[in-house]
């Protein structure tokens, strides 16, 4: 690109600088000049896909022939190889040569990398002494050794904050106690011995569950996503998108928001889909009429929304499956709802900054609203479509279970060659110039062909987890293997359908596959070591009280008050997450805050679902990539905008509004990520598309109180009303329950009857009041029991471990049967003190009508802000 463009589009950077920005964060930024340190660098990274391909693949053809590792030896070599590339990738400083690699960090590349691998290749006589609590010398000083190495790997590759939360932690865990330190989390300190061995011999610290996760499932889906863009796939989803939104006002910015979406479905780096898309969408949007910092933060909000976004999440979602305990696609279907509405509000805000500011469209206008309508019609196609496969193959099962999967496999085999034969009768798709004087927008007629075989493995990913019902880890690795064989192919066939010379198009494509291995292996570096160096704060969470205590620390701040409470939990996720990759991200402030939300909800009578709690600190986290003064994504849009990142940063956070006010949302309505609801049946079905509607219908309504512009500016009361339309729309429960008690009063005598009287999957409410096991103060409870299938029909309730004491009209408990559920749900009280622990209240649904009615009030007040602003309308409002 040529200064005088540059200038052109205010950009202060080159394409290269943008690369190398990218480079630096998310893949190593050192570039080595001598091709054989390169040419290792590379061979190590390729190495580790195959490594992880190996231990994937779920035939197992290989376990007559060679040993089938388990997952505590291959989560060392996971760690191995991240730690060895890291030192090799990542130079010191900014400082530090990045065309060679200096001899301390080949030192430091070989110690590390050992350090991991001396886990794997020791693991027996680990579980012979440091496990069982007898480390020797030589184990304690390979540990201490690799917990400071990791941390320095992590530290080059994701910036100074996880190796100070880390250090942090550690140091917490060995003074427990000190002048900085509160008394309600102090404890007497761990001696060093007992640190390194929990947190790097032992399989529940660095080697735990959240590095698990990354060698089971997050590099499969990071390879996955790096073939898929190599192949070309993320340039078609941008152009699609400009072929689709284009021409709308604001079109570029719209078709920003929407190409981030669906590069986020296979990305895990906010910071990458900015610069990927935003050199091309951003200075189409100045063109428009956007600002630099407001082009800037369209892009920054657009693409940290990538990280909500299933199925990927920012790698965060194969996280919750481990920590909150339910399936893969249970993740996705709570994720999903708050994710689509959330860029569907993006392009609205995008759209009313169009209007506001009269901005031209890049072509002939299309109308926003015939749009959504195609858009839905598409939607609805693709299910009837995808349904309509599901029937045939189940069908063909039936009448030929023997031949059925080699025919379906001859069917993808032949609609693969088709697609390919189709994408190549049109040019290959090319980024236009951004600084032409003419943009040429394509239309989707001439964009969808191009890819559709793109489409395959997404399906074939799609199918296997949701109709297979397979694990993620299988169902990546099927996807993944799809995805070579394109990669390899799609070259040469283009090739032989267009005349050209095909073994040069195979060699090309064979090139492809080396640099996507190559390339989703140094995307995982960061990630890989993230993983483990969080496993430092989980490590500590369990062995210390900072993870039981933190909940009274919280409400000892927000004085009780489960609001004040949820803003503070808020705001540590956002301050934790600052400078941390999503996956870090989500680890520590899962592992701090999740069970805090949980713990104080019940104790006000809300009980939140452990899927909503953790979503609720992901949101927050997140948050931390557009927020300044870390905001990394903010800094790379101001880097291709030429803006101020600080103003592009706040600028993001204000598009941002919406993404901050839906964890509250479904934290005190579960509906809105389908908590409860069965999408089994039709009647599930019907409900979940209820909520879909009006939640989106509400949360457009949040954009436009928020951006101060509906169908005209605003004034301020019709903005507030706007608020408390939306508010009611998302949380109609909530007026209700000014005015009628959701539950009615038992006497709590009759809790005993109540648990045999429901039926299996039922519930009892009943609320638990006494001492605080660390505190001795009064504290309670707010306990839903289900009614398991399997309970017996009497005595239900000591059954479930419960010791009820019944004494003149009161009802007071024992200390729950040790091994049981409600041991751990009621281990914060204190059964051996003065006072009593005692059920206080035992709770019955009230008798109520339906809170949908408020919806009537909350439409009539919409109704009279439309008629209002319909008097100064200038302009059509879509």
């Amino acid at each position: 690109m040529t200064n005088e463009s540059q200038k052109k589009s205010g950009r202060s950077f080159t394409d290269e600088e943008l690369q190398d920005l990218v480079a630096s964060t998310d893949s190593g930024g050192r570039n080595p000049s001598n091709r054989i340190v390169a040419i290792l660098i590379a061979t190590t990274a390729f190495l580790w896909s195959l490594f992880q391909l190996w231990i994937a693949q779920p035939q197992l053809w290989f376990g007559q022939y060679l040993p089938v590792l388990n997952s505590s030896q291959t989560r060392p070599v996971h760690l191995a190889f991240a730690m060895l590339l890291a030192f090799l990738a990542y130079p010191a400083l900014k400082s530090s040569p990045r065309d060679r690699v200096p001899i301390l960090d080949w030192v430091l590349a070989i110690a590390g990398a050992g350090c991991a691998f001396y886990v794997f290749l020791f693991s027996r006589e680990l579980a012979a002494t440091a496990r069982a609590g007898l480390p020797t010398q030589t184990q304690i000083f390979v540990g201490a050794v690799g917990i400071v190495l990791l941390l320095e790997a992590s530290r080059r590759a994701l910036g100074p904050a996880l190796t100070i939360v880390g250090a942090v932690f550690l140091l917490y865990a060995w003074m427990g106690q000190g002048w900085l330190i509160p008394d309600i989390i102090a404890h007497s300190g761990l001696s060093f011995t007992s640190i390194v061995n929990a947190q790097w011999l032992d399989t529940n610290g660095v080697f735990g569950i959240p590095l698990g996760v990354s060698t089971a499932f997050v590099f499969l889906f990071v390879l996955f996503g790096a073939l898929l863009d190599k192949a070309g796939a993320g340039n078609y989803f941008i152009q699609l998108a400009f072929a689709g939104l284009g021409a709308l006002r604001g079109g570029p910015a719209k078709a920003a928001v929407v190409g981030s979406a669906m590069t986020g479905l296979i990305s895990g780096s906010s910071i990458a889909n900015v610069v990927t898309t935003g050199t091309f969408t951003i200075p189409l949007m100045k063109r428009v009429g956007f600002s630099s910092e407001k082009a800037g933060a369209v892009e920054v909000a657009s693409s940290v929304n990538g990280q909500i976004m299933p199925p990927v999440m920012g790698a965060a979602a194969f996280l919750m499956v481990e920590f909150v305990g339910i399936s893969y696609v249970e993740v996705i279907k709570h994720a999903f709802i708050p994710a689509v509405i959330s860029y569907i509000a993006l392009v609205y805000i995008v759209h009313l900054e169009a209007l506001k500011l009269d901005m031209p469209a890049l072509g002939p206008a299309v109308n926003l609203g015939r749009m959504f309508a195609k858009i839905a019609a598409g939607f609805v196609v693709t299910g009837l479509a995808f349904t309509g496969l599901v029937w045939a193959i189940q069908a063909l099962r039936g009448a030929a279970p023997g031949i059925s999967d080699w025919l379906v496999l001859a069917v993808l085999g032949l609609a693969y060659v088709l697609m390919v034969r189709t994408s190549a009768r049109r040019p290959d798709l090319a980024l236009d110039d951004p600084n032409a004087r003419q943009i040429r927008l394509p239309s989707v007629a001439e964009v969808f062909p191009t890819g559709l075989h793109y489409l395959l493995p997404i399906l074939v990913l799609v199918w296997f987890l949701m109709i297979e019902m397979q694990s993620p880890g299988k169902s990546a690795f099927y996807a993944v293997a799809v995805m070579l064989f394109i990669i390899v192919t799609q070259r040469p066939l283009k090739a032989l359908f267009r005349g050209e010379d095909a073994g040069q198009a195979l060699r090309a494509g064979f090139g492809d596959l080396i640099e996507g291995m190559i390339a989703g292996a140094r995307n995982m570096i960061g990630i890989g070591v993230a993983t483990a160096a969080a496993g430092i704060i989980v490590a500590t969470v369990t062995k210390t009280p900072i993870g039981t205590e933190l909940a009274g620390l919280v409400e000892m701040l927000s004085g009780g008050h489960l609001f004040i409470m949820l803003l503070l939990v808020g705001l540590f996720s956002l301050v934790l997450g600052m400078g941390l990759p999503t996956t870090a991200n989500y680890i520590v402030v899962s592992s701090l805050m999740a069970s805090v939300v949980v713990t104080l909800g019940a104790q006000e009578g809300l009980i939140v679902p452990l899927i909503a709690a953790h979503l609720f600190v992901f949101y927050f986290g997140i948050m931390a990539d557009v927020t300044p003064p870390v905001g990394l994504a903010s800094f790379a849009a101001a880097a291709v905008s030429g803006g101020d990142p600080i103003k592009t940063g706040f600028t993001a956070f204000f598009y941002s509004m919406r993404t901050a006010a839906l964890p509250f949302l479904f934290i005190y309505n579960p509906t809105l990520i389908l908590y409860g609801v069965d999408l089994g049946t039709w009647a599930g079905l019907l409900q979940a598309a209820g909520i879909f509607v009006v939640a989106t219908i509400a949360m457009l309504l949040f954009a436009a109180a928020t951006q101060g512009y509906f169908l005209a500016p605003s004034r301020l009361w019709e903005s507030a009303a706007l608020l408390l339309v939306a508010f009611t729309l998302f949380v109609p429960g909530f007026w209700l329950d000014r005015i009628m008690p959701r539950f009615e009063e038992r006497p709590p005598t009759e809790l005993a009857q109540a648990f045999d009287a429901a039926e299996p999957g039922e519930t009892v409410r009943f609320v638990v009041s006494g001492p605080d096991f660390t505190t001795g103060r009064p504290t309670r409870l707010t306990v839903v029991h289900t009614i398991a299938e399997e309970a017996p029909e009497t005595g239900r309730a000591e059954a479930a471990g419960l010791f009820l004491l019944p004494e003149d009209g009161r009802l007071f408990m024992d200390e729950p049967m040790f091994g049981t559920d409600y041991q751990q749900r009621l281990q914060g009280f204190d059964f051996y003190g003065a006072e009593r622990v005692e059920v206080t209240t035992l709770q019955s649904p009230a008798d109520r009508p339906p809170k949908q009615l408020f919806y009537i009030p909350a439409l009539l007040l919409l109704g009279l802000v439309v008629a209002l602003q319909r008097r100064r309308q200038t302009k059509p409002a879509f």
